[in-house]
């Protein structure tokens, strides 16, 4: 690929400006900087995918030694999936919904490799278990609904890898995977460039992925580049100011907390700093919730105990915690509220229990279909504290969250709020969800959008339902003539905002997150994390956070529960959990998180292959 003078214009916009690199065959680059960089405008114009949209491209492009702008049509669909393959950012849109996945990949297959309908369902198959299906042969036959985020993702690399291109453009490829599967994705893709000598350009805002996965970095910024060179020395040694904003606002999993010192304040609330009461660290609120890549706990709590005896308000398989007793017993092994070690109690240092679940279980399917997502899952939440909730894809996370809301009814056991067991949705329980643009109607105004909360709890005074719309919107960030805006004109960090807005609307208690940070850039994470600590310690909100960057839970939780397969298998106080992980399981999902260190990445590369081959 040849890249020169490359100039991309939407009206009076240049989206990308004056732009030239290479990538030889086998290299891989990695294309890095915030959102609205132009880094996806880049990737786009790479296979003339801005043909017939009235942009207006300039400059010289050869990819798979075809020259881009000069190419007929023919030549574009011979170029496209044969030469070169492209992952893109969003798995929903991008896959029909109404084919099964393996219809889908051996379509494509079928379109460049002149073959049999079964020779080509046999390839969708081979390459879905390429890259982690498990029982592939089975899941080619399901449609994307069926699929978890992750495996949608997955999904979409498989349909790009099936004609074995030249060249792979994979912008975000990883946004919505978990460490581990991220990691096999990253490796599958360095093992496929060594053996295949295929070409890399790899879009991304994560520059932990870019570490892992590409020999030279280019760092845009407002369509420009403002750094070029090998990956060791950009990131080890960045000569540009931006460079190191951008390296600065990577959360770092290895970070110590920063803990405030003790006083009557709940946990979400500091005891000072900044004008408005909040510290400010490394450029990163902590409002008691995050500090310089770290979050205060606010509660004197003690160590988790395993094999059912629970600890810090996280009960698994039947056992109780913080005086919350399981029917039919008393607290296991006569650990009470006030046996906490050091003899403090743990009861009331954040606050009350606002959320509780008791042995939760969600079943999906019927006869010999049925699967279980959530299995046995008891939690408490208290108000002004966070629980974060780790995973894998799959692992029953976001299926615990809706039915923590009230939008999934548990196969077996309850939700209470506030001590009283309730059905279906609650107006003080809200839900943030992972995906801002499926989450708002595309034909309504996002004014609209977050003023449903108020009229669903009766309010029909337009001019107070506008005048607090235009409040929320202002308290988390966006402008108040932002409301008769439509989801399309806001970026993907400023979506989030909407759907945090239409979360306050309810004036709600609890706030599920759902992956709310998964597919935003380092820098708009942080504006992220640090509105919802602000928001939490003003409001005394309990937050559950689920996500699967185990970075940015660190960053906000100050209790984390780990899951696998339905059930939780480890959980605690932050840093007992992220300093001294007991389950094998959550000593992998740490040993998967990215390195900025090129060389580390490399060595954990070779020990997880050393480990495969065992």
């Amino acid at each position: 690929m040849d890249v020169r003078d490359l100039v991309v214009g939407f009206g009076d916009l240049r989206a990308v400006d004056g732009l030239s690199f290479t990538l030889r065959k086998g290299a891989a680059l990695g294309l890095v900087g915030e959102s609205g960089s132009g880094k996806s405008t880049v990737a786009s114009a790479l296979l003339a995918l801005h043909r017939g949209t009235g942009a207006r491209v300039g400059g010289a492009v050869r990819v798979a030694g075809v020259d881009v702008q000069a190419a007929s049509d023919d030549e574009l669909r011979r170029l496209r999936g044969g030469k070169a393959a492209m992952v893109f950012q969003d798995p929903l849109s991008s896959l029909d919904p109404y084919y099964a996945v393996g219809d889908q990949i051996a379509e494509v297959y079928r379109v460049h490799v002149k073959t049999s309908r079964r020779a080509a369902r046999a390839r969708a198959v081979e390459v879905l278990d390429r890259v982690g299906i498990a029982d592939a042969a089975r899941r080619a036959r399901s449609r994307p609904h069926e699929f978890s985020g992750g495996m949608r993702q997955r999904a979409l690399i498989a349909m790009a890898l099936a004609c074995a291109p030249d060249l792979l453009i994979a912008d975000e490829p990883t946004t919505a995977l978990d460490v581990t599967v991220q990691a096999q994705i990253l490796d599958l893709l360095h093992t496929l460039r060594e053996e295949t000598g295929m070409g890399l350009l790899l879009v991304t805002h994560d520059v932990g992925v870019a570490a892992e996965s590409v020999d030279d970095v280019l760092v845009m910024r407002h369509g420009r580049a403002v750094e070029h060179g090998r990956v060791a020395a950009v990131l080890g040694a960045p000569r540009e100011a931006y460079t190191r904003e951008l390296l600065g606002a990577v959360p770092r999993v290895d970070a110590p907390r920063v803990r405030p010192g003790t006083g009557s304040a709940p946990a979400g609330v500091s005891g000072g700093g900044g004008a408005d009461g909040r510290e400010v660290s490394d450029g990163v609120v902590s409002g008691g919730v995050v500090s310089g890549g770290g979050v205060s706990d606010g509660v004197v709590s003690g160590g988790g105990v395993s094999d059912g005896v629970v600890s810090d308000g996280v009960v698994s398989d039947g056992g109780a915690s913080d005086g919350v007793v399981p029917v039919g017993g008393a607290p296991d092994d006569g650990v009470s509220v006030g046996d906490a070690p050091g003899g403090a109690s743990r009861v009331g240092a954040v606050g009350e229990v606002v959320l509780e679940a008791v042995d939760l279980r969600r079943e999906f399917g019927r006869g010999k279909r049925r699967f279980t997502a959530v299995d046995g899952v008891s939690l408490t939440v208290r108000r002004g504290e966070t629980l974060g909730v780790v995973g894998e894809s799959g692992s029953g996370k976001t299926t615990l969250g809706r039915m923590l809301v009230g939008l999934l009814e548990p196969t077996a056991g309850s939700v209470r709020y506030e001590g009283r067991a309730q059905s279906g949705v609650r107006p003080t329980v809200q839900m943030v969800f992972q995906d801002p643009v499926s989450s708002l109607n595309p034909r309504r105004s996002v004014g609209e959008s977050i003023a449903d909360p108020l009229r669903a709890r009766g309010e029909r005074d337009e001019t107070r339902i506008r005048g607090r719309v235009r409040e929320l919107l202002e308290r988390v960030g966006l402008e108040a003539a932002h409301y008769d805006r439509y989801p399309h004109e806001f970026s993907g960090g400023q979506r989030q905002r909407v759907g945090i807005a239409r979360a306050l609307a309810a004036d709600p208690h609890v706030i599920v997150c759902d992956e709310p940070v998964s597919a935003l850039d380092v820098t708009t994470q942080t504006q992220v994390v640090a509105l919802l600590a602000e928001l939490q310690r003003e409001l005394g909100l309990a937050l559950v956070f689920v996500a699967h960057d185990l970075a940015v839970v660190r960053q906000v939780s100050d209790r984390v529960a780990v899951m696998r397969r339905g059930r939780i298998v480890e959980h605690g106080p932050a840093d007992e959990v992220y300093e001294s992980p007991q389950d094998p399981y959550t000593k992998q999902l740490l040993a998967a998180v990215p390195a900025l260190d090129p060389e580390i990445a490399a060595e954990r590369r070779r020990a997880r292959r050393q480990l495969a081959t065992v």
